[in-house]
């Protein structure tokens, strides 16, 4: 009797399976959308590991002649939105109905469930009303003077590195310069990893590079299953830097006086950050320490990386031609002569109009997350075809968008000047979205760009970046696989020539 029931019951479960994913195979099919196979357990991503994400999201792009595409997220529909009128729709007019990301952590990771980034509405919309004061234009001249200062050990690290090795790591030189910046302008911390490679935060990027397969898994769930994150005890961070880090954020509180000193300006974000809990206090709210640290955490884990790839992929590029390293080089020379050969301020940068088009070009080939995700608070029709239902997760293809040739003629070649003359074609303004757009956009898109141009600008005066033989051109270098970003998957190395 026992095994006949038991029997019957697998039967029952087995046939429920089955017209359950039946009935998911068929969904994308029955709203006649075009759409991504998809298969057991992972749905459509079965990519991960294998493929970064913005290679298979180029290769979504390329594959469909489709305003959007459906895919799978696991068990779950989902919909890439290939179409920049659409985008535009999604980041800009209709934010209010996409104000969360469908990225999320947990409660068992607090460091990666309340930082700016991954938390949700409303707590994200306080969140970001207190903190945008931090990144004024007028905020940022008060770092300026930190980074002309870093910019200027960054040079004199090219030449130890020449000297020792004949050749630089930029990935790995450019992330100790940008961690020694976000330390000194966000924390208020002296670090000299510019210099040396090592600093006490420095310790907590470089670990945070590094790939485990519990941390890949960790991150998989975050992205595209948040629900097995309490399941599984994941966090977006090991736990060993989590309680590190959280040692030193309480460390400079103390050395600041703790919460109790009234802080009257924002010099940086930490005095952000003490003051908001300040302001909480006075009107009887709580906010958690947790929630402080994981906003301090997520400007060093959201800035050190992404800004130094850029860095990396820009002077590989430039490298690689030097009739365009040589045509920047002139717009140096000659806004240097303008300022009389003094150390040129905020203002004579962002009058570098072809260092732009460079950082821009960089940017539009190598834009850190080759996606932008959103998940609809009700429902939202698309067009006059498809409306998609609530908490369903779209996918803006931003590296997709980028690489149309439509926009940017010969996609795959290295070309500033694309970005001297608006293209008329580029019509819509999520044709090039490197920062995102709309309310949630980057908060810190004024401080990458200030630090850009000034550490690019403090370099090509001193150096010329010389490819190396042997090296892959830079469309064929290694894009890290394990990693959700946009990496550089092999060290990129580049000869630096002092200039006469």
């Amino acid at each position: 009797m026992f095994w006949s029931l038991l029997i019957i019951i697998s039967l029952c479960t087995l046939i429920w399976f089955c017209l359950k994913w039946l009935k998911l195979r068929m969904y994308w099919a029955e709203r006649g959308v075009k759409h991504l196979p998809v298969y057991p357990f992972l749905g459509s991503l079965t990519f991960l590991m294998r493929y970064n994400p913005a290679i298979w999201m180029r290769n979504v792009y390329e594959r469909f002649d489709s305003p959007y595409v459906g895919m799978w997220v696991f068990f779950r529909p989902a919909v890439i939105i290939n179409d920049p009128e659409m985008a535009r729709n999604i980041l800009i007019k209709d934010a209010a109905v996409f104000k969360d990301r469908f990225l999320s952590s947990g409660p068992s990771d607090p460091i990666g469930h309340l930082n700016l980034f991954s938390v949700k509405d409303p707590l994200w919309s306080f969140l970001r009303r207190r903190l945008t004061a931090v990144f004024t234009a007028a905020k940022l001249r008060g770092v300026f003077r930190i980074m002309q200062q870093k910019s200027k050990e960054l040079v004199q690290r090219i030449g130890i590195e020449m000297k020792k090795n004949q050749r630089v790591n930029l990935r790995m030189m450019f992330t100790d310069f940008t961690t020694d910046v976000i330390a000194a302008s966000a924390f208020g911390v002296a670090c000299d990893a510019t210099l040396t490679g090592e600093s006490p935060l420095r310790s907590v990027t470089k670990e945070i590079m590094e790939f485990s397969v519990f941390r890949g898994l960790s991150w998989v769930s975050i992205f595209f299953y948040p629900e097995l994150v309490d399941i599984f005890g994941f966090t977006s961070l090991p736990k060993s830097v989590t309680e590190y880090f959280k040692k030193i954020f309480r460390m400079i509180v103390a050395e600041r006086g703790g919460y109790d000193v009234e802080i009257k300006e924002n010099r940086d974000l930490f005095d952000a950050l003490i003051k908001l809990k300040q302001d909480c206090l006075k009107e009887n709210k709580d906010i958690s320490e947790d929630t402080l640290v994981a906003q301090a955490m997520v400007f060093l884990q959201g800035g050190f990386d992404t800004t130094g790839s850029i860095f990396a992929y820009c002077v590989y590029e430039l490298a690689f031609h030097p009739e365009i390293q040589n045509k920047l080089y002139q717009e140096l020379i000659e806004a240097e002569e303008k300022v009389g050969h003094a150390d040129f301020d905020m203002n004579s940068l962002t009058e570098l109009k072809y260092l732009d088009c460079v950082i821009n070009e960089t940017l539009r080939k190598y834009q850190p997350m080759g996606w932008l995700d959103r998940m609809t608070s009700k429902d939202y029709k698309l067009d006059d075809r498809l409306t998609i239902s609530a908490g369903t997760p779209v996918y803006i293809n931003v590296i997709g968008i980028h690489y149309d040739p439509k926009f940017y003629p010969e996609p795959e070649r290295f070309n500033p000047d694309r970005f001297l003359l608006t293209n008329e074609k580029n019509t819509c303004i999520t044709t090039f979205v490197p920062f995102g757009e709309g309310p949630r956009s980057c908060i810190g898109r004024r401080f990458a760009m200030m630090n850009l141009r000034n550490a690019l600008a403090t370099i090509f005066l001193a150096y010329e970046a010389r490819a190396l033989p042997n090296t892959p051109k830079p469309s064929e270098a290694k894009i890290e696989t394990r990693n959700l970003f946009l990496t550089p998957g092999e060290p990129l190395l580049v000869e630096f020539v002092p200039r006469l």
